[in-house]
Order: structure tokens, then C-alpha cells, then sequence
């Protein structure tokens, strides 16, 4: 967590020591200076004296700096900032769709870093590409000071963010976009490389003995999913086929699962690219009467439950919350030091796979809206 001084405060700092150093290891040893103790004095003595010394030393440092974290950490539970910065506004523009919990919790850690940064957070969304490239305009046309935007359909996007970056606004790519994040002129981009984690899903299969996978892709035109599924394909020994359905009717995703699962029954597992459309597989298996194994990307509760009851096999979790979390505190850390996070490449975030034997504390964390 990052604090300003308060003027005139003095900042305790450790009192400097020589030491000797072996090698280039940067291993410190306490060495003598000067005289160092008179012959004859007692080294638990000594000890004893030095033990008085270092507490009264720590108890000043605990008096102002230990003070401080913990005035940070009341004011961000009392919903109060921790800073003392001018209210900046930072907008989010995210391709979500209606009813997609992934995206709430993006928003709850946003919103917390927004609290203890004192800044006024700002969202919008749309999963229609020009939609979102309007949104964006829209709040460069406010002056908002820092944007944070997804790039699931990049080329819709790019004259949006371009333009953002034009005026001024700091930018920062969240979730997909990895890949022309840079090249569209933001800080940095949060989020897991699609790939990658699609290769983590096919590893996981293999290993589980699986033969013919199930990749279903809600969202017809977005580039991270299809990144995913040509990551399962990429390491999995066994077939993957893509199956596309329409993710804004649950129903319809339910029932498009449930037909294949009827006509081919070699199928053995079904990969969702979302955790919402988790539970429409598991239902699909049901009433199909199919025998496959049920795995996700991303959590929610009904997830951590899932993994936990055997209804589902794995997830891969990348984190929402911190990425919203991240790029609110990424973006208020740019106008008040102009630190940038990254070197110029990705903050990953994920993949993480998890399975039954995470599900207990992951439903504690589910449940307040944090994973």
C-alpha cells in the first residue's frame, strides 16, 4: 500500500552499520567499528545492553511508520482514502456482457483500490466492439484522468484508445489485448497471456487421461478465447473441436451443449470459457447423460462449490479482482510518481489452476466477491 508523507513528519530511518560482506552474495554480517567493548566486558552484558537499545529504537519506528499502516488500513476497511492526492476520475470500459460475474468482481477490486486512492471510479461496458470504442470517447470527451479498457475485439478499439492516448489520458489494458496493448500506446497491460493459459487446460487434461475435449467458445469474435481454445489444442495429446454458441441466452448454451454431448458420446470433457457457463455444462451433462468432465476458466462461487461438490474437475483462475484492483492502483501511482509496472511487458495475473483440494478457502473468497 502506498502513502504520502504527511508534511514535517520525520521518517524513522535504521541507523547505518558496518558490516562485512563475503563474496557478492550480499550476505551482511555485523562487523566491529572502532574499539569496539574494553577488555573484561561481560558479552551478556553487552548483550543486554544492546537488546534496551534496539527496542527503544524499533518502539520509535513502530511509533511512526507501524502507525501509518495501520491509519491506512482503518481508513480502507472504513471505506476512507489512505491518501491525501486530488480526487482524480478513472474510467473502466470492459466487453462484458449482461449477468457475467467475472466482470463484478473485476469491479469489486477496482472499487476497493478506488476507495484507499481516493479516486472516483467511473464503469461502463458493452460486448459490442463499436459500442465500447463509444464509451471510451465518451469519457476522453469528460477528461477523465486514466482509463482502463479491454481489448477483446482489438481492431474495434484501437482509434478509441489511440485518441485517449492522444489527449492525454493515461491508459492502462485490462484481461485481453496483451498483445497490441503496447502497440495502442498504453502504460501496461494486467491480465493472464490467453495462450498460455489455454496450454495449462490442455497439460491438465492430458494428464487426467482425457481423449476428446469440448471447447466452448461464447463469444463469437473475441481473440482471447479463441487463444484459449488453440492453447488447449496445443498441448492436449487427445482431439479438441470448438463448439460456438450464444452466450447471452443461458438456455441456448445449455441446450447446444447437451445436443453434442447426445451425438457424440466421445466425448469426455467440456471446457467453458467462463465460469457462469459452468453450471449450463454441468446441466447439459445431466440431462445428455454423458459421462464427460466438466472444467472451466475463471471462478465465482457456484464454481468453488462445483470443485468442491466433484461437479466440476478444475478451473483456471486469473484473478479478476486483482486486475481490477491493479490497474486502478497502477493508474493512480502513474499520476502521482509516474511509475510504470511491467518494463513493457504484461503484469500476469494467471493462470492458476485449482481443483478440489483448493475449493475450501476459495469459497470463503467467492462468496465476499474477491475470487
Amino acid at each position: 500500500m502506498t502513502h504520502t508523507w504527511p508534511v514535517g513528519t520525520a521518517r524513522c530511518a535504521p541507523r547505518r552499520r558496518a558490516v562485512r560482506r563475503e563474496g557478492h552474495g550480499g550476505v551482511a554480517r555485523a562487523g566491529r567499528t572502532g574499539h569496539g567493548p574494553t577488555r573484561g566486558t561481560p558479552l551478556r552484558a553487552l548483550g543486554a545492553v544492546l537488546a534496551v537499545v534496539l527496542a527503544v529504537v524499533l518502539t520509535g519506528c513502530s511509533s511512526t511508520g507501524g502507525k501509518r499502516a495501520e491509519d491506512a488500513r482503518k481508513a480502507a476497511a472504513e471505506g476512507r482514502a489512505a491518501v491525501d492526492t486530488p480526487r482524480w476520475t478513472f474510467a473502466m470500459v470492459t466487453h462484458s456482457g449482461d449477468g457475467d460475474t467475472f466482470w463484478d468482481i473485476v469491479q469489486n477490486g477496482a472499487k476497493q483500490a478506488a476507495v484507499k486512492d481516493n479516486v472516483e471510479f467511473l464503469y461502463a461496458k458493452s460486448d459490442e466492439g463499436q459500442q465500447q470504442a463509444q464509451l471510451i470517447d465518451s469519457y476522453v470527451d469528460k477528461k477523465v484522468d486514466g482509463l482502463i479498457v479491454t481489448l477483446a475485439k482489438p481492431e474495434a478499439m484501437k482509434a478509441a484508445v489511440q485518441r485517449a492516448v492522444k489527449a492525454g489520458i493515461p491508459v492502462i489494458t485490462v484481461n485481453s489485448g496483451a498483445d497490441q496493448s503496447k502497440a495502442y500506446g498504453a502504460l501496461t497491460h494486467i491480465g493472464q497471456d490467453e495462450g498460455v493459459a489455454g496450454e495449462a487446460v490442455g497439460t491438465e487434461l492430458g494428464e487426467r487421461g482425457r481423449k476428446k475435449a469440448l471447447c466452448i467458445l461464447h463469444e463469437q469474435g473475441n481473440v482471447g478465447h479463441e487463444q484459449r481454445c488453440d492453447g488447449v489444442r496445443k498441448t492436449f495429446p487427445g482431439q479438441v473441436e470448438n463448439l460456438y454458441v450464444d452466450g447471452t441466452t443461458m438456455p441456448d448454451v445449455q441446450a447446444s451443449i447437451e445436443a453434442k454431448l447426445q451425438t457424440d458420446r466421445s466425448v469426455d470433457a467440456v471446457v467453458t470459457l467462463g465460469a457462469p457457463f459452468a453450471d449450463a455444462a454441468v446441466q447439459a451433462k445431466r440431462t445428455a447423460g454423458s459421462k464427460a468432465e466438466i472444467d472451466t476458466f475463471d471462478l465465482n462461487a457456484k464454481v468453488a462449490a462445483g470443485l468442491k461438490s466433484g461437479d466440476l474437475g478444475f478451473a483456471v483462475d486469473q484473478q479478476p479482482y486483482l486486475q481490477g484492483y491493479q490497474a486502478v492502483d497502477l493508474l493512480w501511482l502513474y499520476r502521482y510518481n509516474a511509475d510504470v509496472l511491467g518494463g513493457g511487458r504484461p503484469v500476469f495475473t494467471g493462470p492458476q489452476v485449482v481443483t478440489k483440494d483448493d475449493a475450501g478457502k476459495l469459497e470463503e473468497y467467492t462468496r465476499r466477491g474477491t475470487r
